[in-house]
């Protein structure tokens, strides 16, 4: 159900089926033809507006069921009645809400899942619903249809590249979405700022999704620079080893020297603002594949390393997303990426390297080597003298263990930047968790022959591999964002998430009204 887009994977690896075609109707008064109208009841059996529209246009068919006592109560429910003999609805799906306390943005979103599956199951092609059964929500209709519009491009995405048989394609193709007249401007923005942050998170899911012999720092690279060619509004600029290594990006290129591929620096720029203003940078850790380099990972799941560029996943999704919506703001993408291998040639443990802001690091782990390739993008992000700069990084196990699979772990050396990726988090149910970035973590660095090491040991490995990159960032406000537990799920649902674009975007578009 993926939006026709300028896409930035490769036409043929964009499989998410045909275009969804999203309608907001502005006359209330009127029900258009549809192969189900959603529909919600409460508790209390109370119906919506528009539930009780359609129970007048089928002359008592719904709560005629109702009646029978087959609904059950808790939110996310739905009961599916097929009303053959009417020519206007050919059935009501109804949705529980339950009690108006129980709906909150996890109970939505949980309606929301609700409806796209038993939509899917009867094979409906067109759905008609009103966010009016949504109401004692405390979230505006734009921030419910917006939600909407993800939730449903998220229950439909697919990756079939590599099957011999595609799964079959999604059935649903039109959803109207009911509103008051004054309301259709209003939440037509929401409208396409949903679809396109949906857009931006397929993207990312695509990358992450590639395998490595697939997805290296040269095939990310190309597909910036084909992104470009189809969106004037970017520039993009690659730079190769050679140029790496006369800017002394020595720490970046100590993880790829084990590996046959090259890395790659990718810079997008988007010029929406005004030349004068400073853009806000957003840094991916794009390690394609990530073995451990010689310090060698456990051979038991290691084929989702691939997941290592996640981060970088994000940023190219986030771009995307800023295509489509064209905020007047300037933001800048940097992508590290490169593919970490043992060899004859890689780093080895206690080797020494210089980065570009002439710092030495002693490398006692090649497989912290996210925070190697990072130093020295955020020692780049300097160049565009930044209003603020977020990295993004599958960076530490250390965070899923202290936050599990729902929060991204921030940290920050900016009370205000922090908030604000909070908020964001908050708005784009993408969430973030605040962790702290204190002086007395830095001297778990602390080395013998070099200015810093490039582990601090097992206690707080997420924010000592933090205070690691806050030596780097000392010029501008920024925040660390680890999505090493949020990025991707093992197990049957194995697949990259998507996440943090919807954080990412939200953060950006608040800054238009700062």
């Amino acid at each position: 159900m993926q939006i026709a887009i300028n896409c930035i994977a490769i036409a043929k690896l964009s499989c998410h089926g045909d275009a969804m075609n999203y309608k907001l109707q502005g006359n209330l008064k009127k029900i258009q033809k549809t192969d189900c109208a959603v529909v919600t009841v409460d508790q209390s059996g109370n119906l919506s507006e528009f539930a009780r529209q359609i129970d007048e246009l089928t002359e008592g068919k719904l709560s005629a069921t109702l009646k029978l006592g087959d609904m059950p109560s808790q939110a996310g429910n739905t009961l599916l009645i097929p009303i053959p003999e009417d020519k206007t609805v050919k059935r009501i799906l109804v949705v529980a809400t339950g009690e108006d306390e129980e709906l909150n943005i996890n109970r939505y979103k949980k309606c929301l899942e609700s409806i796209y599956s038993a939509v899917n199951a009867a094979n409906i092609k067109k759905l008609t619903l009103s966010l009016d059964g949504f109401d004692t929500l405390d979230k505006s209709d734009h921030w419910k249809l917006k939600a909407l519009v993800e939730s449903f491009e998220a229950k439909t995405y697919q990756f079939n590249e590599f099957k011999s048989k595609e799964a079959p394609p999604v059935k649903l193709k039109d959803i109207t979405i009911r509103c008051a007249e004054d309301r259709v401007d209003t939440l037509d923005e929401a409208l396409q700022t949903g679809i396109a942050v949906s857009q931006g998170v397929s993207v990312a899911k695509d990358l992450g999704n590639l395998p490595g012999n697939v997805c290296t720092p040269t095939y990310l690279a190309k597909q910036a620079k084909q992104f470009a060619k189809t969106n004037p509004e970017f520039t993009v600029t690659v730079l190769d080893e050679k140029e790496m290594k006369n800017l002394g990006m020595g720490s970046l290129l100590s993880v790829s020297a084990g590996s046959a591929e090259p890395a790659k620096l990718i810079i997008f720029e988007y010029q929406g603002g005004k030349a004068s203003a400073a853009p806000h940078v957003l840094v991916g850790k794009g390690i394609t594949f990530d073995t451990g380099g010689i310090s060698l990972k456990p051979g038991e799941a290691m084929d989702e390393m691939k997941y290592d560029m996640c981060g970088a996943a994000s940023v190219f999704g986030a771009m995307q997303a800023i295509s489509q919506i064209k905020p007047k703001l300037n933001i800048v993408g940097i992508v590290a990426a490169a593919e970490n291998m043992p060899s004859g040639t890689a780093t080895k443990p206690g080797d020494i390297v210089t980065t570009m802001s002439g710092q030495t690091v002693e490398i006692l782990n090649t497989d912290a080597e996210g925070r190697l390739v990072l130093c020295d993008a955020l020692t780049y992000a300097e160049k565009f003298k930044p209003a603020s700069v977020v990295d993004i990084a599958t960076l530490t196990g250390a965070c899923i263990i202290a936050l599990g699979h729902h929060a991204t772990g921030l940290m920050s050396n900016n009370e205000s930047l922090a908030d604000e990726l909070l908020v964001a988090g908050e708005e784009a149910a993408d969430k973030a968790w605040r962790l702290p970035l204190w002086d007395e973590y830095q001297s778990q660095l602390d080395s013998n022959f070099a200015d810093m090491q490039n582990i601090g040991g097992r206690p707080a490995g997420t924010i000592t591999a933090a205070c690691f990159l806050a030596r780097f960032t000392k010029k501008y406000p920024w925040a660390h964002l680890d999505i090493a537990g949020v990025a991707w799920n093992s197990g049957k649902n194995k697949g990259a998430t998507g996440r943090p674009v919807p954080l990412l975007v939200s953060y950006l578009l608040n800054k238009l009204a700062a």
